[in-house]
Parts: structure tokens; C-alpha cells; sequence
């Protein structure tokens, strides 16, 4: 079995949960307070999710726990266009975590449709 730290899409997930905490930890109060928790959860939700359905038992599981990671990704690309249309991030921060969410989402894609035809799968 493949160890977890070795798949590419739970890297990616968990540099995108550091790269939103980075961003967040620069926002003022009460930023940081409302849309700023919200994002940080759904950032980090993506790779715990991951590295939660890795563990499972059954790739039944683990399929489901990827597709939960999914709609966290979701959830992050649509709180980090809130504080883009807030003015919380620039337009290069923004993009730097619109491209990871989008790279991941298809990393994310690729593993979903792999699990439970794949050994190395989890």
C-alpha cells in the first residue's frame, strides 16, 4: 500500500489548507473572525478528509470521505471569491489559491474514479 504522504493530491490539499492559513493570518480581527475561520475549516477539510477516507476500511469509505474533500474544495473556492470581492486578497493571492484549488480538483477527480479499482488506492 501506497503511503498517504506519497499521494499527490493529499500534498496538494494540504499545501492549499497552509497557503489559506498564511493568507488568513494577515487579515484584520474581525476578517479573520467570519469569512476567515469559514475558509481556513474548508481549507483544511480537503486534506484531513483525504487522509480520513485513506483509513477506512473499506474504498466504499474512502470514496465518500473524497467526495466530503470535494465539497470542502468547493466550499474554499467560493469563501476565497468572498474575500476577493471583499478586497481581503489581492488578485495574486487569489489566483495563487484558485490555481492549487483547481489542480487538486482534478488530482481529487482522478483518485475518486481510481478507488476501488486500484490496490494502491487505499
Amino acid at each position: 500500500m501506497i503511503p498517504l504522504e506519497d499521494f499527490e493530491v493529499y500534498k496538494t490539499a494540504m499545501d492549499i489548507g497552509e497557503l489559506v492559513w498564511n493568507t488568513v493570518s494577515k487579515w484584520e480581527y474581525f476578517a479573520k473572525k467570519s469569512l476567515g475561520d469559514q475558509i481556513i475549516r474548508s481549507a483544511d477539510s480537503i486534506g484531513l478528509n483525504i487522509a480520513e477516507g485513506y483509513g477506512r476500511f473499506h474504498y466504499k469509505e474512502n470514496r465518500q470521505f473524497c467526495w466530503y474533500a470535494r465539497g470542502s474544495l468547493f466550499e474554499t473556492k467560493a469563501a476565497n471569491q468572498k474575500a476577493f470581492n471583499r478586497g481581503l486578497i489581492s488578485a495574486i493571492e487569489y489566483d495563487a489559491i484558485l490555481n492549487r484549488l483547481v489542480f487538486c480538483h482534478k488530482l481529487l477527480n482522478a483518485y475518486i474514479k481510481s478507488i476501488g479499482n486500484n490496490k494502491a488506492a487505499g
